[in-house]
Formats: structure tokens, sequence, C-alpha cells
């Protein structure tokens, strides 16, 4: 009988405040989207940095003829002799781990598989191309200190540290993570009043049966739980929209570029990340009802 009670009391809030309802469920259903995308996003930027710090390298590239470098202006093509004496010098450092050498018909043949740019593509020869070594570094940490003493050796034209091109990358992903958690912040703290406005318009309603519930001896628990129930069910509700709003990001954002990332983000992630948002979501929720009442619930 009292559950039946309850429910009945949560049937009549929902109905006498729908467009209310309907905008917490929204609110809470956006806001909790936008938190699990940034969720998603950070994700992705930890899976890409973990795969790609043990694969960073510093490219040394060395002089051609014609080079635009100030190193290599009035010298001309590198030596043999350069080129020995420079590969016993990087590996002698304490902080590189293997050197690879990197002709100009190997340069030309991995440009060709990364550069997009038919135009360009049908103006460069292999002779354009500059030889380098490829440094592989124990500590990719010690990037920056590994190429300042590597700048201004005899025959280099430029060293180039891989991981300063990721980090445009990441920083950019960065951004687009912390934007989806402040926008997140923000509907979150809409829902929180949207909640607590809704919560206190029910009990104001309903003024007269929560009177008559006090009389009869009802606890506070009794009386306040169909209005933390409203909360649950609209943050529940919500929750499941925003589910629904991770999986479609998934399948037409990440999915998309998911081939251009050497570390795609799982569903298992996905999966993870839903749970979380819905567990949020309703917890948001019963606590700014259960605050709400205890503040304006007078009987």
């Amino acid at each position: 009988m009292r559950a039946n009670f309850i429910f009945s009391e949560v049937w009549i809030g929902l109905r006498r405040n729908l467009t209310m309802t309907i905008a917490v469920i929204v609110t809470v259903a956006v806001g909790m989207a936008l938190l699990g995308v940034g969720m998603m996003i950070n994700s992705q930027v930890s899976k890409l940095t973990g795969f790609w710090t043990d694969k960073v390298e510093l490219s040394v590239y060395l002089c051609t003829k014609n080079a635009p470098f100030e190193p290599c202006k009035n010298k001309g093509t590198v030596t043999q002799e350069e080129k020995a004496s420079l590969k016993q010098t990087i590996e002698a450092l304490p902080d590189v781990e293997r050197v690879q050498f990197e002709n100009q018909a190997e340069a030309y043949k991995h440009f060709q598989e990364t550069e997009s740019n038919r135009t360009l593509l049908s103006v460069t020869k292999a002779e354009d191309m500059p030889e380098s070594f490829r440094v592989k570094l124990k500590d990719p940490d010690k990037a920056e200190a590994v190429a300042a003493s590597l700048k201004g050796q005899p025959g280099v034209s430029n060293v180039v540290n891989e991981r300063d091109l990721l980090e445009s990358v990441f920083g950019f992903m960065d951004k687009l993570r912390y934007m989806a958690l402040g926008i997140a912040a923000l509907m979150l703290f809409a829902a929180i009043l949207l909640i607590g406005n809704t919560v206190r318009l029910s009990a104001y309603n309903r003024r007269r049966e929560t009177g008559i519930m006090r009389l009869v001896g009802a606890s506070n628990i009794y009386i306040q739980l169909p209005f933390v129930m409203e909360g649950l069910i609209a943050g529940l509700i919500g929750g499941v929209l925003s589910g629904v709003i991770l999986i479609i990001v998934k399948v037409f954002i990440f999915e998309s570029i998911q081939t251009y990332m050497a570390a795609p983000l799982g569903w298992d992630t996905v999966a993870g990340v839903i749970t979380a948002t819905m567990a949020i979501g309703v917890l948001i929720c019963v606590l700014a009802s259960f605050v709400t009442l205890r503040r304006y619930l007078r009987v």
C-alpha cells in the first residue's frame, strides 16, 4: 500500500510539472553527454600519448646542395666522412638507443606514403629529399637536450623533434576536452537549478497532501521520498539519453577518424564513460532534490 502511494505521488509530480521535468531530462542529457565527450577525448589523448611516447624520434637532417638552412650555407652537400663522424657522435650519446640512416630514396618513399598533396608529389623528386639519421631515444623527455647537442655539428642542417609535431595535435585535442568539460559544468549547474525549481514547485503544489501526511505521523523520509524519486527518474532518463548520444558520437566521429589514430578508442572505454556519466547524472539529481527539500519543504 505504501509503495503504491509513493509511486502514485511520483507519477502525479511528474505529470504536474511535465515541462520542467522534460527540461531537466534534456539538460542532464546534454550535460552528461558533453562530460562524456570530454572523458572520451581525454582517454583518446592518453592512449595516443602513451602510444607515441615510445616511438618519438629525432630526425637529424643532413646538408644538401642549396639547402636553405644557415649551417649548410657555403658548405654544400655533406661528405661521407662527416656522415661517419656524425653517426659515431650520435651513437656515443648516453640517451640514444638506436640510430638509423635514411637515404634519399627511402626518404622519398616515406614522403610518397605520407603526403596527400598530388601537386607537391608531382614536382618532387628523390634528389630533392634530404638524407637523415633517425634517432630513437631511451627517454623521450631527453629529446630537447639531445637535439641541442647535435645542432651545429658538421653536416647537420636541422634537427627536428617529432614530439613537437605531436604536441600541436595533442594541444588541439586538449582544448576540445577542456571546452567540452567547461560546457558540461555549466549544463550541470543549470540542471541543478532546474531540479531545485522543479522540486520546489512540486512541493508547493502538494503542500496540502504533505501537510496531511505530517498530521498522520508520516516520517520525513516517507514524505521526501516521492520528490527524490522524481529527481532520480529524471536523472536516469537523462543519463540513458546521454548514453545514446555518446554512442552516436563514437560511431560517427571517433570511428570516422580512427584510421588516422594509431591507438583508437575502444568500446570498453565508451561503456565505462557511459556508466560513469549515468551514475553522475542520477547522483546529481538525487542530491539536488534532497538538498532542495531540506531547505524549502515546510509542512
